[in-house]
């Protein structure tokens, strides 16, 4: 062929020897990055910032974030063009290397590229912590896929896209000059050095932090690379505020923290500025069963009290009018643990991980301690497997008793409290992420007939699962089909109809009260870093011998809970973030919102902000859709504030200090 006579000593023809499948590849993965950009940049563009030079900036350096991870790719792949003995080039043994290694490689790069629209989708970014702990938990994570998407199909389009880059590759003559080109030593190192240097240097002068440039979240996210933040965020799972984050003295942040935890019934224990411990004092208090019910990617907007017009959540919206219904609350997080975090611990979203999964978490100070003191025997009732992100070592280690589907993950070794299966028997439908809320809800009454039978007041966290990808639930429950958001809130709203029904035909229904939260919205993806309208949750308590109400004080999740507790007239002592939204003062209200890297305070209507650049920045809130716009000069009060809770939240953690 032609191609065999191709002189390679000129510089000008390098990309037509021995290298020329390696720059093929190299070229078509930037190729398909870039357009993946485009795409990405096309599928949000209303969410857009206008700033032409932002957007030009995001895919210069993007395009360096997909150069380092395309050489990455081939390093080694450059790295044998350069060590391959000159005799053996052309031979079975260097063909057989090269279509395994490119095989390999090149599903590698278009699944990756493939994967990274559905995370789009749904989390409004490219691949970050989520996708880490995602791949932690492979038998969840690939039975949701294979039930959410048709995986047979994809693993076609992979090996069709495979193929093609083979033919073209041949087509081209690629393989041809690369089997035929006995090039010197000396020339490959002229070229395969340069190129291993570059990828290295690139590696390790880029960061996922570098393009952070801008207030838009789309624009910040657009000039990345998918890979390259998986890995990333794979070396940075947990953050050290201390490090990473702006800062007051010790002391300072202690004393402005305790000037806005009191409510208006409480003391602190100890003038010590460092001691947060308060006694809460109320009288005539009352004892009744509690259940709170965590509901899956339960968004405020699919509620008729929030404007949808679907009619999907009819029974919450029933339950609502006879509740006390939070109508201003919002989530901490983005994530089911943050979720559990907040209710549990009443306590901001420290940067990083969730406490839930991270080392060390036994015997906090939580709501397990409060409930303890009052003789309730907490349970953690899941239906899938609670090894996922670490929650069933996180509820032992308070103290809950845990009732899960137990497939072979036992608990960790200082983890004391007992473990209940729920058998296959049990279960009419099960998906991904486990058994469907009618069975869970089932588990949920037979446990409170349990403890009833033992005369002990019980508390039960319920997790369901019902509402999450691949939205699959039982057929013939509701009038919507399998397989969308819409049908699946639906379903979930049906099974907790279902729940309320049964349980007022048991005997401890009218002593037992009822929380049902979500324990995040179902989507985070939006213009700006943190989105304020993507934190916005329901929240009722029913069944409480008060008049039903409507709470329209901005409430955070970590406060519901402590509310709770109020209308039960409890005193007892606590060192919990949350108060009661009804014992705290008239302007003092604020809500936390998190995503890992970045946290704030929202208050009124302004949002203070604060990241792990040391950058703060503060917005002003627009309604109705929550838009921000930024303030040139933040209120240094506000800022403080921000920064003593969440300051203060991590180092009790990290030191200790959240221990009973």
């Amino acid at each position: 062929m032609q191609s065999s006579t191709v002189k390679t000593g000129a510089f000008g023809k390098i990309f037509k020897g021995r290298f020329s499948v390696f720059f093929f590849v190299l070229g078509l993965y930037l190729s398909l990055s870039f357009l993946v950009r485009c795409s990405l940049m096309f599928w949000s563009f209303g969410n857009l910032e206008s700033n032409m030079v932002h957007i030009l900036r995001a895919f210069l350096s993007g395009f360096l974030y997909d150069l380092a991870v395309g050489i990455s790719f081939l390093m080694l792949y450059a790295l044998y063009l350069l060590v391959f003995p000159k005799r053996w080039i052309g031979l079975a043994v260097d063909k057989t290397f090269t279509y395994g290694y490119l095989g390999l490689m090149l599903f590698i790069m278009f699944f990756s590229l493939m994967a990274e629209f559905p995370f789009w989708d749904e989390f409004g970014a490219r691949f970050n912590f989520i996708a880490v702990d995602y791949l932690i938990y492979t038998y969840e994570v690939v039975a949701n896929i294979n039930q959410s998407y048709p995986l047979p199909l994809i693993i076609a389009a992979l090996v069709l896209l495979e193929a093609l880059s083979f033919f073209m590759l041949y087509k081209t003559g690629a393989f041809a000059r690369s089997f035929s080109t006995k090039t010197s030593f000396t020339r490959r190192a002229f070229i395969a050095l340069p190129v291993v240097l570059t990828g290295l240097l690139l590696l390790t002068v880029l960061s996922n932090k570098r393009a952070d440039f801008s207030n838009s979240k789309v624009v910040n996210e657009l000039g990345k690379n998918g890979v390259f933040s998986f890995f990333a965020a794979y070396k940075s799972n947990e953050l050290n505020y201390d490090l990473f984050y702006p800062k007051l003295a010790e002391q300072e942040a202690y004393l402005e923290l305790k000037q806005h935890l009191l409510q208006t019934n409480q003391s602190y224990e100890s003038p010590a500025w460092n001691d947060i411990k308060r006694l809460t004092k109320d009288s005539n208090e009352i004892r009744p069963n509690i259940i709170l019910i965590t509901i899956e990617s339960f968004s405020a907007e699919y509620l008729s009290a929030f404007g949808n017009k679907n009619n999907i959540t009819p029974v919450y919206d029933s339950l609502a009018n006879q509740s006390i219904f939070f109508k201003n609350l919002y989530a901490t997080g983005t994530r089911t643990v943050r979720g559990m975090e907040a209710l549990t611990l009443c306590v901001p979203p420290t940067p990083g991980n969730s406490i839930v999964r991270r080392a060390n978490n036994d015997h906090l100070l939580s709501i397990a301690s409060i409930l303890t003191q009052k003789n309730y025997q907490p349970y953690f009732i899941y239906g899938g497997d609670g090894y996922f992100d670490n929650m069933n070592n996180y509820f032992g280690g308070q103290g809950f008793d845990i009732v899960d589907r137990n497939r072979g993950n036992p608990l960790s070794d200082n983890i004391k409290t007992k473990r209940y299966n729920i058998e296959d028997a049990d279960v009419n439908f099960e998906n991904a992420w486990g058994i469907c809320d009618e069975d869970l809800y089932r588990q949920a009454i037979k446990y409170a007939d349990k403890s009833n039978a033992q005369q002990k007041p019980f508390f039960q966290f319920i997790m369901t699962t019902s509402n999450h990808k691949p939205y699959t639930f039982p057929n013939g429950k509701i009038d919507l089909p399998q397989g969308s958001r819409d049908a699946a809130v639906k379903y979930t709203d049906y099974a907790i109809g279902k729940f309320i029904s049964a349980a007022k035909q048991k005997p401890w229904f009218a002593n037992t009260v009822f929380v049902i939260v979500a324990d995040h919205c179902a989507s985070s993806a939006g213009k700006w870093e943190i989105n304020i309208d993507k934190h916005h949750i329901p929240a009722i308590i029913y069944n409480l011998p008060v008049a039903a109400q409507k709470i329209d004080r901005l409430t955070s999740q970590i406060d519901l809970m402590p509310t709770l507790f109020g209308y039960l007239h409890w005193s007892y002592k606590t060192a919990l973030y949350g108060k009661d939204i009804n014992q705290t003062k008239a302007g003092d209200e604020r809500a936390f919102l998190g995503n890992y890297r970045t946290l704030g305070m929202l208050k009124a209507d302004v949002f203070t902000q604060i990241d792990d650049r040391k950058n703060v920045k503060q917005f002003m809130v627009s309604t109705p859709d929550d838009s921000l716009t930024t303030v040139q000069h933040p209120d240094q009060k506000l800022v403080k504030e921000t920064i003593s809770y969440y300051q203060t939240a991590s180092e009790r953690f990290t030191n200790n200090q959240m221990k009973e």
